[in-house]
């Protein structure tokens, strides 16, 4: 079924269908036809694209009519039985027939034609849910690739309005990446579909809206208090962990997801989706264990991917000179980013790397030793941890 000029139509892909099956079912030849009495569905395929002539007069009162042996030789078309019209709420989208003696098919004839019927609404449901998926898709699209250049904002925010969704509420933006186990013969696809209902359901609010970016990426624009307080912020961490280990134990897919700043309008929403979008990529880096990223923990990481990647290079040579050639130079590096992260306190970084504080003063000890550079001395720490993270960022995975 389709839409055309906002009236309903009966396509002969869905008449076919509704013919041979109603046909089945009841042992009768069922014959359904369209508004112009074009036969369009028929157990009997020969009579496909003929006219019924006697439909005319059913569309015409709107009322079943059933045709004997001799009515029906003096009609084109048409075999003794019964043919009732299919409404479809106040419209008549064709007829439905049945072949057979009147009397006999009579008492099946107002059955088959509501079992019609019903078949024609689940249809129109159906198409309905797949145009708001489609459109809500479509909306998550463009919050992700707005452009106030390209875009004028109130036509985004305006099809939100018709998407039922409040445009002045603040969202933040939850991106899921999916990676699909390598392909095996035990295992079967991942449906994007059902993987996108997974999401869907955890995420089920009335102003939630979840949608497909691209192939393995979904995105939720969830409705949040502008200052993101911190209780809201832990429950939301809690809800996308469960998500992620949701997902893998439906799917069978190792999913990470990642949690933007709270934004309002198409530009706020968009800021957003990007801010979560860079945690996937820098994230894994830093700490290839974790399953949730949050974007406003990962700020220096993101300011330091964004440079241009020779001068990264350049500044990491400079600063940490020698050092990184040496064998046990990752946890060299582990110990500056700890130590950086950690404001320069040993309790804090000795803590962060799970070792004993006299450890941590070896490793420190170690490294000023190394490098000649005061560990200790905090802009030389500064900078020591930003070239640590430029170097791990760097790092071939």
């Amino acid at each position: 079924m389709s839409e055309r000029g906002g009236s309903v139509v009966l396509t002969p892909e869905l008449a076919q269908e509704i013919a041979c099956d109603i046909g089945r079912i009841t042992g009768f030849n069922v014959l359904i036809t369209d508004r112009e009495s074009v036969v369009i569905g028929c157990g009997d395929r020969a009579r496909l694209g003929t006219v019924h002539e006697a439909s005319y007069e059913v569309l015409r009162t709107r009322r079943a009519a059933t045709h004997t042996a001799g009515q029906a030789e003096r009609l084109r078309g048409v075999r003794p039985g019964i043919s009732l019209p299919i409404r479809v709420g106040a419209e008549v989208v064709g007829t439905v027939c049945l072949t057979g003696e009147p009397e006999e098919v009579h008492r099946f004839g107002l059955v088959v034609r509501r079992q019609t019927e019903i078949l024609l609404e689940e249809a129109a449901l159906v198409r309905s849910r797949l145009l708001h998926e489609r459109a809500v898709d479509d909306f998550v699209r463009d919050i992700a690739l707005y452009d106030p250049e390209v875009v004028d904002a109130e036509s985004v925010e305006a099809r939100a309005t018709e998407l039922g969704l409040d445009p002045r509420l603040a969202r933040t933006a939850l991106v899921l990446d999916t990676r699909p186990a390598p392909p095996s013969p035990d295992t079967p696809p991942v449906s994007r579909m059902s993987l996108l209902r997974t999401v869907r359901e955890e995420f089920h609010g009335r102003q939630d809206v979840a949608g497909e970016i691209a192939a393995g990426r979904y995105a939720v624009l969830h409705p949040s208090s502008a200052g993101g307080a911190p209780a809201e912020r832990a429950a939301l961490l809690e809800r996308c962990a469960l998500l992620v280990e949701l997902v893998r134990e439906r799917h069978g897919v190792d999913a990470r997801m990642a949690v933007g700043d709270p934004g309002s309008g198409a530009a706020g929403m968009s800021g957003s989706y990007r801010d979560a979008a860079a945690a996937l990529r820098i994230g894994p880096a830093l700490d290839p264990a974790a399953r949730v990223l949050v974007a406003a923990e990962l700020r220096i990481p993101r300011l330091v991917a964004s440079a241009v990647r020779q001068e990264r290079l350049r500044y990491t040579h400079a600063v940490l000179g020698t050092v990184r050639g040496r064998p046990d130079w990752p946890v060299l590096r582990e110990t500056l980013i700890a130590w950086g992260e950690s404001g320069c306190r040993l309790v804090g970084a000795a803590e962060a790397l799970g070792v004993h504080r006299n450890t941590l003063l070896y490793r420190l000890e170690k490294i000023e030793r190394l490098s000649g550079q005061p560990v200790r001395e905090p802009v030389t720490a500064l900078a020591l941890y930003l070239a640590c993270l430029a170097d791990l960022l760097d790092t071939p995975r």
